[in-house]
């Protein structure tokens, strides 16, 4: 519940809210060129996390350390993946398909997105509470970065969020999925 969140992480327009939201909606394309909405995740349990194809800073220890996860649950029908661009003016399908090849993502219910800038960033800090400082430094049209990862339930309800950058939460986090699963 946002109320229950570090108001560090908070829009300041929605932190006053304490029952669960749900994840807005959303319609972008993914790295096959496929629409994918939030109607892809409806009833299943996923990962959600921003990154950008060019980032030489944390994006290369996320995405390995996200291999983490979707090793274990690559082939599970209740669980996806969705990793946003955050600078999807640079990141295309064919920039994408790219990217997915160099780290050796082959899963299928792993989701590399882009789509419009304005829809991400919405996403990203009124649905996923995805930055830290959001509201103090930032307005919301500057760049986005961050190692968060956020665990999203079968209702579409943040669960938690993890620090992708060490391999330790990332195996916390596939613990917690299939506490998840197994509810």
């Amino acid at each position: 519940q946002p109320c229950d969140f570090d108001t560090a992480l908070l829009d300041p327009s929605i932190a006053h809210i304490c029952k669960y939201r749900k994840i807005a909606d959303f319609k972008l394309t993914n790295q096959n060129g496929e629409i994918v909405t939030e109607e892809n995740y409806k009833d299943k349990i996923y990962i959600a996390d921003l990154f950008f194809t060019t980032c030489q800073d944390i994006c290369p220890i996320m995405t390995n350390n996200l291999k983490i996860v979707s090793e274990v649950y690559k082939n599970h029908p209740e669980f996806l993946m969705i990793s946003f661009s955050v600078t999807p003016w640079i990141d295309s399908i064919p920039k994408l398909q790219s990217f997915a090849k160099s780290y050796g993502i082959t899963a299928k219910n792993w989701h590399l997105l882009t789509g419009k800038k304005s829809e991400i960033y919405r996403l990203a800090r009124k649905s996923y509470f995805a930055e830290k400082n959001f509201g103090y430094s930032k307005d919301s049209t500057e760049f986005l970065h961050t190692e968060h990862v956020i665990l999203v339930d079968r209702k579409l309800r943040l669960r938690g969020i993890y620090n992708s950058t060490l391999k330790l939460e990332m195996n916390q986090l596939v613990e917690d999925i299939g506490l998840l699963i197994e509810d």
